[in-house]
């Protein structure tokens, strides 16, 4: 379903003339052909999944936003704006994120769910949170919230 948005969204990017939405398209298709080739090594021929599509995307638009801090630290501002229209156009796939009192929700309810004590759980306590929230949740922000509960 995210393949389909994504080359329509391609072809109206094009007839619309937007080089920022194309070019980042492009991008994102790229790296999902990428992804899909290394996962056919693997023996899985579909393809990666929407859950993985949308963990891809919500790592490029981590790593747009690290480019921000540098590029703003560098005196780049045009290219810091560059990768804040990229962020936009990345953003209009991923569903909604989840706000801190959600991600606080979800880890309470997850380390709940397992029975979780002690920090040596934390591996589990993620893994489950990334299978649940994959796209949702800023997974950075919930492990901090994890390591406080479970400490």
């Amino acid at each position: 379903m995210i393949r389909q948005r994504l080359n329509e969204s391609l072809k109206e990017a094009m007839r619309a003339k937007d080089t920022v939405g194309v070019s980042t398209v492009r991008l994102i298709l790229a790296a999902l052909k990428d992804r899909d080739i290394a996962a056919r090594s693997k023996g899985n021929t579909d393809g990666i999944t929407d859950d993985e599509v949308l963990g891809l995307l919500q790592t490029m638009v981590k790593q747009r936003r690290e480019s921000i801090d540098l590029y703003e630290k560098g005196g780049r501002l045009d290219l810091a704006e560059q990768e804040r229209a990229e962020i936009g156009v990345l953003q209009r796939f991923l569903p909604a994120q989840m706000d801190e009192q959600a991600i606080r929700s979800a880890v309470d309810t997850v380390i709940r769910e397992q029975s979780a004590t002690s920090l040596k759980d934390m591996g589990r306590i993620m893994s489950t949170l990334r299978d649940k929230y994959a796209g949702r949740m800023d997974f950075g922000r919930a492990s901090g919230f994890v390591k406080s509960a479970l400490s």
